[in-house]
């Protein structure tokens, strides 16, 4: 029987509370991987917890829906016992879609096998804040200098470190913005193994929906995703990196942690790139042999952005049961102002860059890359097509004999 998990140890998207880990380096060579067998009736998806369409679709079914009309089955990346958590980082299977952070799919795309970048996601006002104990004599990221801030280090050299990369890149921002650099304060690493994700103790049971993940787990309270919060509490460090909002308020509400800086309040959208804009990613080979899998996920991720968009309200009580504000009027407030539906804006696409860029110079990355070239709009826009072309065929047929003709054709109406 598998073993429930308690709060603090790994899961999905956490490293778990750093202090437990016995530090060793995953590698290929010394981990055995695992996935279903390809089978392109079958199409997975994976997500992570935080603003997108498909962490409300996982409630509505309206993706799922997509894919029964041409006879696919849609199924959630766990809810195979062969499937281990590695492909939701390194796309290991031909026929998954991922819809989450932009560190991994950075570095699958790099380094690991070539994917195509379908639409993203981006929340602007969550780039970080600077964490100190609430009642230290620290009210200025001025009074950091000396002290000690604490940094992530991921053992596992088969996936990227994405939590260890936005600490790092907020860190740096938050220091250039108040005229300091690393010289002027004491960067602490912890070093953690990270190699869970097939160990079939923490990998957990299978599940038909990601929510199924919080079941057996207050997530809103658990270390695993605050895994610096212990060090700071402890004294340990002195500062710690956090995502602005959802866990800087969750952090807050405890009282014993404060924010003194916060990239979110300058006006410069340029530094709002935390593991964010999220990402839509598939397999090449999806995208060359089976585009209709490709279009028929993105039909489903417009149709609920656009429904999310128009019900702001709603989608924050979905969202509040995955991620990470403190309560659904928390997440509709910090939703209010996002566009759910996927895009591939040339803002957006910039913040894509940053975050690329941010890691080839860190060492994150071996290998430089066109995100423009990795982007294929082609399937967001025959997604868009066919939804306004189903529209158009209900809307004519209620007021004509029959349905005019496709809006291309150039046909004239009746």
């Amino acid at each position: 029987m598998t073993k429930a998990k308690k709060s603090g140890d790994a899961t999905a998207c956490s490293p778990g509370t750093l202090e437990k880990m016995k530090v060793k380096e995953t590698t290929l060579a010394n981990t055995k991987l695992s996935t279903v067998k390809l089978n392109w009736k079958e199409v997975y998806y994976t997500n992570c917890p935080l603003i997108s369409a498909s962490n409300v679709d996982q409630e509505l079914g309206w993706t799922k829906e997509e894919y029964k009309k041409i006879s696919v089955n849609y199924f959630y990346l766990r809810a195979k016992a062969e499937n281990d958590w590695y492909p939701h980082y390194i796309h290991n299977m031909d026929n998954l879609i991922r819809f989450g952070g932009l560190f991994p799919p950075i570095h699958t795309q790099a380094d690991m096998r070539r994917t195509r970048l379908l639409g993203v996601t981006h929340a602007p006002k969550e780039g970080g804040c600077m964490m100190v104990r609430a009642r230290d004599d620290i009210y200025r990221m001025a009074e950091l200098k000396g002290k000690k801030i604490g940094l992530s280090r991921s053992q596992n050299k088969i996936k990227t470190d994405w939590w260890g990369i936005q600490e790092e890149q907020g860190i740096e921002l938050m220091l250039r913005m108040n005229g300091m650099t690393r010289k002027d304060v004491r960067i602490v690493e912890f070093p953690y193994a990270d190699d869970w994700y097939n160990n079939p103790e923490m990998v957990g049971p299978v599940m038909e929906n990601p929510s199924e993940l919080w079941l057996r787990r207050d997530h809103k309270n658990d270390l695993a995703f605050r895994p610096l919060e212990t060090a700071l509490l402890t004294g340990v460090v002195d500062a710690i990196y956090t995502q602005s909002k959802p866990f800087q308020h969750l952090q807050e509400a405890t009282g014993k942690m404060k924010a003194i800086e916060d990239l979110s309040r300058y006006p410069d959208w340029t530094l709002q790139v935390a593991n964010i804009p999220a990402t839509i990613t598939c397999s090449d080979v999806m995208a060359e042999k089976h585009p209709e899998l490709v279009v028929a996920f993105m039909k489903g991720m417009i149709k609920v952005g656009r429904w999310a968009n128009e019900h702001k309200h709603a989608a924050a009580a979905i969202l509040d049961k995955q991620t990470f504000y403190l309560d659904v009027e928390d997440t509709y407030r910090g939703i209010k102002d996002m566009d759910l539906v996927p895009n591939l804006s040339p803002q957006n696409m910039a913040s894509v860059e940053i975050g690329k860029d941010f890691m080839l110079s860190h060492g994150y990355i071996k290998r430089d890359f066109d995100v423009h070239k990795w982007a294929a709009p082609e399937f967001l826009e025959q997604a868009a097509r066919e939804l306004l072309e189903a529209q158009w065929k209900k809307t004519t047929k209620s007021k004509l004999p029959s349905a005019a003709a496709a809006l291309a054709s150039g046909g004239r109406i009746g």
